[in-house]
């Protein structure tokens, strides 16, 4: 494996752990990791990749070993001004190669949206968005979230890595038993009571009291200037989100026609968590996009 390294940076008043691959003086390529996740989940893709390239993962904010909010609820603006001082920081005045699966897939192309002059190249894995909602939903949302307050949701603990590694393998049964072993390490962390816990503050479990406005992302979508690789994985559970397959793939489609400059490609043999999956695949697709010329 390619070693890593990580910096703790404060950003918007909290401390931020990122990771680091590669050496400095390669360019760069940011990836941003999904919900419930945490940077090193890139390992594998970031071993297959053939260039020299200075990989830069940055664990969201109550994800892996940066700080929780305290708060009781995340709002998702707060990952876009993150993502934003990070790039600051670590490529001032740059137009950056940008990465995101899931949940960062869809922080990537907000970013992309509503900041075009700072992403060169963005490349999105699955990053499809959520349900759309209607205003007759609001009051509803509004009142499980207020129920959710007076019952916070917990982390469940392990009893150790085996069954943190054991509980990934059975989410992605793709997952070999050395790969799970990898996560399950960078995944959780021993707590005081000697049980393993996930990296994420389970705040993020809430289901929020704000609606999704799917116009409101693709306003931002259709302003994206960058080139972009949208990646699919063939076996994805993502549809079980809106609804049939058939529904689902429409409503997709529709909402990749707001992309300008587009490519898709399909990952065989490849759940949602595509990265684990087919790392050598995806490594190889991410290059060669980013080797295409800009026209």
């Amino acid at each position: 494996m390619k070693l890593s390294r990580s910096e703790f940076v404060t950003v918007r008043g909290l401390r931020l752990h990122v990771r680091h691959w590669g050496s400095e003086g390669a360019p760069k390529l940011f990836m941003l990791h999904g919900w419930m996740d945490v940077a090193a989940s890139f390992q594998f893709v970031v071993d297959a990749l053939a260039g020299d390239w200075h990989v830069i993962a940055p664990d969201w904010r109550g994800f892996g070993h940066s700080d929780r909010s305290g708060a009781d609820t995340y709002w998702f603006p707060d990952y876009v001004a993150d993502l934003d001082a990070l790039l600051d920081r670590f490529a001032p005045d740059q137009a950056v190669n940008l990465l995101g699966h899931s949940m960062g897939g869809n922080i990537a192309g907000l970013y992309a949206g509503v900041r075009p002059h700072r992403v060169g190249k963005l490349i999105n894995l699955e990053g499809f968005g959520l349900p759309g909602t209607k205003a007759a939903q609001y009051p509803k949302r509004l009142a499980n979230w207020l129920d959710e307050l007076r019952a916070p949701p917990e982390m469940r603990g392990y009893a150790s890595l085996d069954e943190v590694a054991a509980r990934l393998r059975k989410t992605n049964p793709r997952l070999s038993y050395e790969r799970s072993s990898f996560l399950a390490a960078h995944w959780s962390e021993q707590d005081r009571d000697g049980q393993w816990r996930i990296l994420g503050d389970p705040a993020h479990k809430m289901t929020g009291p704000l609606l999704y406005h799917v116009d409101e992302m693709m306003a931002a979508w259709s302003a994206i200037t960058a080139p972009v690789l949208w990646v699919e994985a063939e076996d994805t559970d993502m549809w079980r989100w809106m609804g049939a397959k058939e529904q689902a793939r429409a409503e997709v489609d529709r909402r990749m026609g707001y992309l300008q400059h587009v490519t898709a490609r399909m990952v065989p043999q490849a759940g949602h968590m595509l990265h684990h999956d087919q790392p050598e695949l995806l490594a190889r697709m991410i290059e060669d996009f980013l080797a295409a010329p800009t026209d």
